[in-house]
């Protein structure tokens, strides 16, 4: 999900702080100079823990470019079992890294465990660099707690020799989503449109904040929790029929039965964000010329919504950290040299979060991406869902007891075949029992 709405006085007073607003809008868009450590004797060291794969690569340029500044990067596991509860008892302990990768999803709740540092003096000049409500899901508290370094706007991978092999049309709605579903199947048992990843909460968020919904809304002195509202029932219904009809396979994806069926074309599409190139050339590189992406179809012909996969991801500077200067300017630069943000691209790290992607190269033109994609500038489509994500997302605090509540719950519908809706019902109900339980107030 893509966070794009400007995070106001309901959500800081939800969190616990005492009021929210957007950076000065008018910094300068040089980013801070290494003066802040010229007195440091020998080079500042510092660390930082990502889960993006080869992104060695742009710590590397860093590195070449910065003698003052050595940072060595720690490689650490997604999620909220990984790199997440490591970082929260790292600073409890007083030892925690100086820079971690922190999906937007989770900021909330670093803010209000006092997880980040506040690099609001280090970061206003660099502001305007950085897309508008990517700058504003940073800030609580007229305070920048993370520098951006992508979003992930949604798109539609598909095979192209699979629906060309069952006369299938590639999908502009969903209703011509389900007659491809039905077309691959009956062409081939073995194969299915797509697979139903009960797995992945940011998946199912996806697809129903493309349907419109709005399962959060911080209100001055409370929250609004809508998990179950008639768009995500919508979505629910719509995945519930191709289940019934044995038109997609239930199936956890980036599992190791999942990438057999992409590469065998056991399964024909995955909806996901730009790094999902990444993933798909890195485990079915046979596969090479027969993957195209589109834009994700539409409820209604001729609309352009879309969603994000969990929004994005910042890199925040850890409680604690004895060189804040340091590791935000890393972070800055990081995120805003056109060849690291042109690494990061390339690498899979997601849609970049500056403004102006012109200068980014391989944006422009990256022949191992497109000859991957038949030729296909497969990023013009991400562009375009980037730029139509709607504003209406709001992350609330607490997202592992929301994700666990979604991943347990469908999980547990799909085991007893009831319907795919009664897991919202659920965690909808869980996610009010959670909060309430938190002290945060649920109106």
């Amino acid at each position: 999900m893509r966070t794009t709405i400007l995070l106001g006085m309901g959500v800081c007073l939800a969190l616990g702080l005492a009021g929210c607003s957007s950076p000065d809008a008018t910094a300068t868009t040089d980013p801070p100079s290494e003066a802040a450590s010229s007195a440091a004797s020998g080079p500042v060291e510092l660390t930082f823990q990502s889960w993006v794969p080869n992104i060695d690569k742009a710590v590397d340029q860093f590195n070449a470019a910065h003698p003052g500044i050595h940072v060595t990067l720690e490689t650490i596991t997604a999620g909220p079992d990984g790199g997440y509860a490591k970082m929260f008892s790292a600073v409890k302990a007083g030892n925690a890294a100086d820079v971690a990768q922190v999906g937007y999803d989770w900021l909330p709740d670093f803010v209000r465990n006092d997880a980040a540092e506040d690099i609001s003096s280090y970061f206003k000049d660099s502001a305007s660099l950085f897309a508008d409500w990517q700058v504003a899901a940073m800030t609580f508290a007229d305070k920048v707690y993370g520098v951006p370094q992508a979003s992930s706007p949604l798109g539609l991978y598909y095979r192209s020799d699979v629906f060309a092999e069952a006369g299938a049309s590639v999908p502009t709605t969903w209703d011509e989503f389900y007659d491809a579903a039905k077309k691959i199947h009956a062409s081939n048992s073995e194969r299915y449109i797509a697979a139903f990843a009960f797995n992945q909460t940011p998946w199912l968020l996806g697809l129903s904040e493309q349907a419109g919904a709005v399962w959060f809304a911080a209100n001055t002195d409370s929250w609004t929790v809508n998990i179950d509202g008639p768009e995500t029932m919508k979505v629910a219904q719509f995945w519930q029929k191709l289940i019934d009809e044995d038109l997609v396979k239930i199936e956890a994806d980036m599992s190791s039965e999942w990438y057999a069926d992409i590469q065998s074309g056991n399964i024909a599409t995955w909806i996901c964000g730009s790094w999902g190139d990444a993933i798909i050339r890195g485990n079915a590189p046979d596969t090479a010329g027969k993957w195209a992406v589109a834009y994700m179809p539409q409820w209604q012909a001729g609309q352009k919504a879309t969603g994000t996969w969990a929004g994005g991801s910042a890199n925040v500077v850890l409680k604690g950290t004895k060189h804040p200067a340091e590791a935000a300017q890393f972070a800055i630069w990081l995120n805003s040299n056109p060849e690291s943000v042109s690494t990061l691209v390339s690498i899979g790290a997601g849609w970049p979060s500056i403004k102006d992607i012109s200068s980014i190269a391989s944006l422009q033109s990256d022949p191992t991406v497109f000859d991957f994609y038949d030729g296909q500038d497969i990023w013009d489509v991400f562009a375009e869902s980037d730029s139509n994500v709607a504003s209406r997302w709001k992350w609330p605090p607490l997202v592992p007891s929301l994700y666990s509540a979604i991943t347990d719950n469908m999980k547990s519908a799909i085991d007893s075949k009831r319907p795919l809706g009664t897991a919202f019902t659920q965690s909808q109900t869980a996610m009010v029992d959670a909060l309430k339980a938190a002290g945060i107030s649920v109106s």
